[in-house]
């Protein structure tokens, strides 16, 4: 603690959502920025996430990529105390299980089910960590607390904030309509106890003029007896890491001079690596869908895969593998992140079954190296350069992390795409020099690397993109707005630590 004496109590806020992104990620972002730029040690928090996108936090584990986020936006290094149960499904009906950072096991919708009660006690050891360590903690929610079929055994919604006496924020996206029906049906479907924590609403995504919604806004005040906390404009493009969804639409660009074009696959994973090329404003990026016309493009960009043969699988029914090798043959350029690293090779095996049925899958054969699936899983944040030097022969530098289970050998392996960690040799360039594999997730984050590889496929951007300082600037925007639209005389009275300021040191700052 460092001779800082602990404040007598932690508070803490909860925001639930009535749907799923309804805007609860970036409201508990938005929340931690506006509260450290106050000088308050603040933490954020999710008992249970279920989400595709990942992060390798400080100490090794894994948790969810909008914690990181979040973390981000509090300014400290992301934990595996802050996202202590994370769920990545692997088909419709599983989901893998990592608990503290960890992979657990394997388990069906209902095995999980039953499991809940061991993973609440997970979930408290986490919570007393943080209420030890931070003076505040914003909590996020999970899909919806009207979920009455999950109601038994809940450790992500209502059921969390009543075992710890958290008071609750319900957030409703209104772009999607009904948001009057979303909010008073979710607080209709809660038991007494769980509306009385209910303490406000923030309707979210709002455009138009104000003075038409006003009326409404009167009357769910009245309806439900709870104040209208804020109304957050709809904000457009901003950088911030995606929970699990992919994004909505394509970035207006008047300014693209490359098409770069990426595969949605069912089981897509940490597509958030593909953020800075989505929101390059000379990259015109588009994820394409199933059953949609794959477009003439420069570069193709095969992404993670939570279930890499089933997305393989796919590829091959949607079109893409002939897709491929014609782009190839014109000339283009192709990228494999991970699981896309996974799909380039000769062979994907599964011998053990641990993302689907055991097996082996014939992999697209464009680099010559196998994957096998094996049950260890690889955690690590790395730094290193890529081996594409810039005009300058210099190598530009590279900084992420490796979330795989998968061990690949093979010759292609000889001529890497980067070099990690003091020098070893990572990933696959093709001798051709078309293709370039990497199991680094973060790839693109560096402005330097993200220049070279743009004009590896082709294109010389004619100024530096920075994705780090965008997205930390879209953070700053959005709690500006928070800090605009937001009654935050209404917030302190459940967390008055927007009040005061305070320091404690225990997990570090960025």
């Amino acid at each position: 603690m460092n001779s800082i004496e602990k404040p007598s109590k932690t508070h803490c806020l909860m925001v639930q959502g009535c749907t799923s992104d309804a805007g609860k990620s970036v409201l508990a972002a938005a929340i931690c920025r506006v509260l450290v730029r106050r000088g308050v040690r603040v933490a954020p928090f999710k008992p249970q996430n279920m989400a595709l996108n990942s992060a390798v936090t400080v100490d090794g584990g894994e948790i969810g990529r909008a914690q990181a986020l979040q973390a981000q936006a509090a300014r400290v290094l992301p934990h595996i105390d802050f996202n202590p149960i994370l769920l990545k499904p692997s088909t419709d009906k599983r989901a893998q299980v990592i608990i503290h950072g960890r992979a657990h096991s394997d388990l069906d919708a209902r095995a999980y089910h039953e499991y809940k009660p061991r993973a609440m006690k997970a979930v408290m050891e986490s919570w007393d960590r943080l209420k030890a360590a931070y003076d505040c903690i914003v909590v996020e929610g999970a899909g919806s607390p009207a979920e009455i079929n999950l109601r038994a055994r809940d450790i992500a919604n209502m059921g969390f904030a009543e075992t710890v006496d958290c008071p609750v924020i319900l957030v409703a996206d209104i772009d999607r309509g009904g948001v009057f029906a979303h909010l008073v049906g979710t607080l209709e479907l809660l038991s007494p106890s769980e509306r009385a924590r209910v303490k406000g609403f923030v309707i979210n995504r709002f455009r138009g003029d104000m003075s038409l919604l006003e009326s409404g806004l009167r009357w769910l005040e009245e309806r439900a007896g709870k104040p209208v906390l804020g109304v957050l404009p709809y904000l457009q493009g901003l950088y911030l890491d995606a929970e699990d969804a992919l994004p909505k639409g394509r970035e207006a660009k008047t300014d693209a001079g490359i098409r770069v074009v990426a595969p949605a696959y069912p089981r897509i994973s940490n597509h958030n690596d593909l953020d800075p090329m989505r929101f390059h404003p000379e990259v015109d990026f588009s994820f394409i869908g199933p059953y949609a016309p794959i477009p003439p493009c420069d570069l193709i960009i095969l992404p993670g895969s939570k279930a890499a043969r089933a997305d393989l699988e796919w590829l091959r029914a949607m079109g893409w593998e002939k897709a491929i090798h014609r782009h190839l043959r014109y000339g283009g350029k192709v990228i494999g992140i991970c699981g896309g690293l996974q799909m380039l090779g000769k062979t994907l095996g599964d011998p053990l079954g641990i993302e689907g049925v055991p097996g082996e899958s014939r992999g697209l054969g464009l680099l010559d190296f196998e994957t096998t699936l094996e049950p260890e899983k690889t955690l690590k944040n790395v730094n290193g350069v890529l081996t594409l030097p810039d005009r300058e022969g210099n190598s530009p530098p590279v900084s992420g992390y490796r979330i795989h289970m998968g061990v690949t050998r093979g010759p292609a392996l000889e001529n890497p795409a980067t070099r990690l960690d003091g020098g070893t040799p990572e990933g696959a360039i093709s001798a051709d020099g078309q293709i370039l594999a990497s199991y680094c997730h973060g790839l693109f984050d560096s402005p330097a690397t993200l220049n070279v590889l743009l004009e590896w496929a082709g294109f010389r951007p004619k100024a530096v993109f920075d994705p780090g300082e965008r997205r930390e600037r879209d953070i700053d925007r959005l709690a500006d707005v928070v800090e605009r639209n937001l009654k935050l005389e209404l917030l302190a009275e459940w967390l008055p630590a927007l009040k005061k300021s305070c320091a404690v040191k225990r997990y570090g700052l960025l």
